[in-house]
């Protein structure tokens, strides 16, 4: 009986340890607007070290969930997009999915919620053309007051139907998380769900594993804590600096931002993530990005002695 519970802990130490041999350096990506997809575009990003994209759909949705271009037009932009991506050697990694006021998973109305879902199923039926390996959602907007528990219900009820559809399409859906640091907004608004570690993992735990998540390192402090309790339920990142307190998508090696990017390549180590490194923030010039992340990733081999 002893032998085999010293066995037992040894296994778990031995499972829960990080990896400790250098990880292999991730490809680079980056994120932009799908109809700013094109062919010079990709072909200028191949050449300077991207491989992958996550393309949105900034600027497609009105305020009252409808397309501004027609069927044909949205067929004809994914399409243009996929062979542009495809012709420069690019994969097209992942979609953002639409969010806003209007556009939100967690409202309690349920009718709202089932016309929301029903503009998510139509967007997720031109995806298709892309083939995309991940399909990332937001959670919500901002919420009203006391409304936190019902909006989770909400939103746990709106993945579960989408979840079917996307992995009907060999795709793997992840929720983000979003900024937060207090949990009010105004007077009369709370932040938006996943605002926090602790909410983002009780979220996280109360959806099928078949649902993973996304870390955007401009939406929290200490992105390191939130990809570390993620662990392997982690499946794609959204690269920025920031301060944890707002919207700042800084670019990483601007000098700008309060992130430790040697504790973030460390913990994605230890999450055994394998994605792209994925640039939402600004920049002025694709070839800095792996410029960028190869200063960062020899930092960390060399802070840790890999």
């Amino acid at each position: 009986m002893l032998v085999c519970l010293l066995y037992l802990v040894t296994a778990t130490i031995a499972f829960a340890s990080p990896p400790k041999t250098a990880p292999k350096p991730l490809k680079i990506g980056y994120a932009l607007g799908l109809n700013k997809v094109s062919a010079e575009q990709m072909q200028y990003a191949k050449s300077v070290g991207v491989d992958y994209v996550e393309v949105s759909f900034g600027g497609l949705i009105d305020g009252n969930r409808d397309l501004k271009v027609s069927d044909e037009e949205m067929t004809e932009l994914m399409h243009r997009a996929k062979k542009a991506a495809d012709d420069a050697g690019i994969k097209i990694w992942s979609i953002h999915m639409p969010f806003g006021k209007q556009i939100d998973l967690s409202l309690t109305d349920e009718a709202e919620r089932q016309q929301v879902v029903a503009l998510h199923r139509k967007v997720l039926g031109y995806c298709k053309i892309l083939q995309l390996e991940i399909i990332l959602f937001h959670p919500s907007y901002y919420l009203g007051l006391n409304e936190r528990e019902a909006r989770k219900n909400q939103l746990i009820k709106s993945a579960i139907e989408l979840n079917k559809i996307v992995r009907s399409m060999n795709a793997t859906m992840v929720i983000e998380n979003m900024l937060g640091p207090e949990l009010l907004v105004d007077a009369e608004r709370e932040r938006p769900l996943c605002r926090t570690v602790e909410e983002t993992v009780e979220i996280m735990n109360r959806l099928p594993k078949s649902i993973y998540a996304a870390v955007d390192m401009n939406h929290i402090k200490n992105p390191e804590n939130l990809i570390r309790a993620l662990g392997r339920r982690l499946k794609s990142v959204h690269i920025a600096d920031g301060t944890g307190e707002a919207e700042n998508h800084y670019f990483p090696c601007s000098g700008q931002g309060n992130n430790n990017w040697t504790e973030i390549l460390a913990a994605l180590h230890e999450a055994r993530y394998t994605g792209p490194f994925l640039f939402e923030s600004a920049f002025e010039d694709a070839r800095d990005l792996k410029a960028c992340y190869e200063s960062m990733y020899n930092t960390f081999i060399e802070e840790n002695q890999l």
